[in-house]
């Protein structure tokens, strides 16, 4: 009787080859089973546990690649079995991290024989297209670099409020980050605005709309008094220190605040938003560029970008993008908040009279009063 065109070839001479020290077939043969699995009209149980036996013989003695090669194949397949998914993730590195990246579900064993190395699976989890809310929160939580990149460039997933600010915060300090939430298309411009120095000119402007459209719904404060003099002055001189110690004072600012990126080429954009927020005229703000710095001021192009950023974000919108930035409140008024406090408000606090004051004042002659004249 002949075999059926669907029957499964009969691979036991080769199984038997693959006994031979000088002829390793294994690779063959596993490589050979996974296709015809996943190829197969049905699976049934009987042929889901020869599979099984099968390719758990061979997954953990097989070379690398062919390893590699088999579990990209069948960790995205629905019906392969859980325990060849665990004996892959168990291998560990690249067979391991295509079990965690493209199985469509990870049950707790696959998940433990993916730990048996000890690697820190949370970047290969944040990955993952199918991940809810509550994972992504709770994964954004542990503070890892690496997760918190593939969070952000996992477009498939979408980022709560509460990971969304933590991402963005972090990503003040980290390019990468930054640049993976600034490539997203679903967080709004406006909730980037802390990532403005990292933002191409597109999405700059994009952010600068934003924040605009918002901060014309509150009053700016005036701007301080001879800023810009007293700026260009220092400036003129090459007195850096002096320059950044009096741009920080009139905006209320740390005097190391240009230190809040980490990529010194954004430092003069940082400092293009300080002195819009500052209320210099455009003038002012070229001769800045053109005395401060020799390596900016021989750079025609760079002149060119920092007096186009200038023109672009105007005074109270670069407030508003400088606090973002810095992550911190600029003040309504240069000099200390406690200068001026209005007794008249609701809760001022009233100033306390002593005893001796009440004494002197009801001590005083009293002024003789105008007496009404009566017709």
């Amino acid at each position: 009787m002949h075999p059926s065109l669907d029957d499964s070839p009969d691979l036991s001479g080769l199984i038997e080859l693959s006994r031979l020290d000088t002829l390793d077939l294994k690779p063959v043969i596993l490589r050979v089973q996974t296709d015809l699995f996943l190829s197969a009209p049905f699976r049934d149980r009987k042929t889901l546990e020869a599979f099984e036996a099968l390719a758990g013989g061979l997954i953990p003695i097989v070379d690398d690649e062919t390893a590699e090669i088999v579990a990209r194949k069948l960790a995205a397949f629905p019906e392969t079995p859980p325990g060849i998914l665990a004996i892959l993730a168990a291998r560990g590195g690249a067979v391991r991290d295509a079990v965690v990246a493209e199985a469509p579900s990870l049950t707790p064993s696959v998940i433990e024989a993916a730990l048996t190395d000890g690697a820190d699976l949370g970047a290969a989890i944040a990955a993952r297209p199918d991940l809810d809310r509550a994972t992504v929160n709770a994964l954004s939580a542990r503070a890892v670099a690496e997760v918190d990149t593939a969070l952000a460039r996992n477009g498939q997933i979408s980022l709560g409020a509460e990971t969304l600010a933590r991402l963005v915060g972090r990503g003040r300090r980290s390019a990468d980050l930054a640049e993976a939430l600034l490539a997203r298309t679903d967080v709004a411009s406006a909730d980037l605005s802390p990532l403005f120095l990292f933002a191409d000119e597109a999405r700059r402007d994009a952010i600068g709309e934003a924040i605009a459209a918002t901060v014309a719904l509150r009053p700016c404060p005036p701007p301080p008094r001879e800023a810009g003099a007293v700026l260009t002055g220092f400036s003129g001189r090459g007195d850096i220190a002096g320059f950044i110690g009096a741009l920080a004072e009139m905006l209320g600012l740390r005097r190391d605040f240009l230190a809040a990126t980490p990529d010194p080429h954004l430092r003069y954009d940082l400092l293009t938003l300080a002195l819009r927020a500052a209320g210099l005229h455009e003038e002012e703000a070229v001769y800045v560029y053109l005395t401060l710095n020799e390596t900016v001021a021989r750079s025609v192009d760079r002149v060119f970008d920092l007096v186009k950023l200038f023109r672009k974000v105007q005074r109270p919108a670069a407030r508003s993008l400088l606090s973002a930035v810095l992550n911190t409140a600029l003040p309504e008024r240069a000099g200390d908040a406690k200068a001026h406090q209005p007794y008249n408000a609701p809760d001022a606090a009233r100033p306390r009279v002593s005893p001796a004051t009440v004494d002197r004042s009801s001590s005083r002659t009293a002024l003789p009063g105008r007496l009404r004249q009566t017709s």
